[in-house]
């Protein structure tokens, strides 16, 4: 089997990549309201910017993969055995 190149293993990471922030961003949000409900104003506006910044993270991203071709085909799905469901304390 050929060796993939490193154009062909980023069109499989970004999208990867790009999910794995948005389930991250989700969470955030969750955690930034929760502590927003509690008076905790500061902290909720630091953790609102972290997801803007996501945000912008996501969109270089996203121009990267553009300019490599788009995503590849195959239907490859990575595990990497993190849950976004999960909450870490």
């Amino acid at each position: 089997m050929d060796e993939k190149t490193t154009k062909e293993k980023l069109q499989v990471l970004i999208p990867h990549w790009l999910e794995h922030n948005h389930g991250h961003a989700h969470e955030f949000k969750k955690w930034a309201d929760a502590a927003r409900q509690e008076g905790l104003i500061t902290e909720a506006g630091l953790i609102d910017k972290a997801i803007g910044i996501m945000h912008e993270a996501d969109a270089l991203l996203s121009e990267a993969l553009v300019k490599l071709g788009g995503p590849a085909t195959g239907g490859h799905h990575h595990h990497h055995g993190h849950e976004h469901g999960q909450h870490h304390e």
